[in-house]
């Protein structure tokens, strides 16, 4: 597990709103909101966090500038809703039984530099494997998680002036078939995994709430409903 060897965290923490839908929510709802509240937390800064835990209606999305090479299907007519959005990274593929984080968060409070934000988050993922008895681990120069030799949990975020938004997900007990339309992550030649290899009786509310504990020992949130 990773040590809180970090100076930002206070005993009273920081607020954060969680949203925790049970229904199955289409990925441009989602972007709505995060905007929105990023846009409140660029307008008047004190305003409280947001957090989102969620899974989506089956969708691809594709980061700012990503190649439409790693789609392989025609993009005229996709399998999916196919959305072009304004976080890093190639495509990806979000569909039920795939845990999705989207963090609204102030970076201020934090350290503004998106390299540290990015390996916090895949540190939060790592975590949460851990605490399933599992082994997570990073790869040199790649963004993710992986376990044994699959990648588990993926990272794309937005930032603007140090406000982020989008996150990362974890693939629990999902439907892998989807992925073998595209070159998930740009990355060739990655096999793409999913929690319940390992343990098949895992619950995607089992690793909610684990989630929900890394994000508060990570990010020091107070937990607000």
């Amino acid at each position: 597990m990773h040590n809180l060897a970090i100076n930002y965290l206070t005993e009273d923490g920081s607020p954060a709103i969680l949203f925790e839908p049970s229904e199955l929510i289409d990925f441009q709802d989602s972007w709505n909101l995060q905007r929105k509240w990023q846009e409140k937390l660029l307008l008047e800064p004190s305003q409280n966090q947001a957090v989102w835990i969620l899974e989506h209606l089956a969708c691809y999305t594709l980061g700012r500038g990503a190649s439409e090479k790693n789609l392989l299907f025609n993009i005229e007519k996709p399998p999916l809703n196919l959305y072009r959005i304004d976080r890093g990274g190639e495509v990806t593929h979000h569909l039920p039984g795939q845990l999705v984080i989207y963090l609204v968060l102030d970076l201020h409070r934090y350290k503004t530099d998106l390299n540290w934000y990015m390996r916090t988050l895949e540190n939060v993922l790592i975590d949460v494997l851990h605490d399933l008895g599992l082994h997570g681990y990073r790869l040199d120069g790649i963004t993710g998680v992986w376990c044994e030799g699959e990648k588990v949990g993926s990272i794309g975020v937005g930032c603007r002036r140090w406000i982020t938004q989008h996150g990362m997900s974890i693939n629990v007990d999902c439907d892998l078939s989807g992925f073998n339309e595209i070159v998930p992550c740009g990355l060739h030649g990655h096999k793409i995994g999913r929690l319940s290899k390992w343990l098949p009786k895992v619950k995607i509310n089992e690793v909610r709430n684990l989630m929900k504990n890394n994000l508060k020992k990570h990010f020091g949130l107070l937990w607000i409903k």
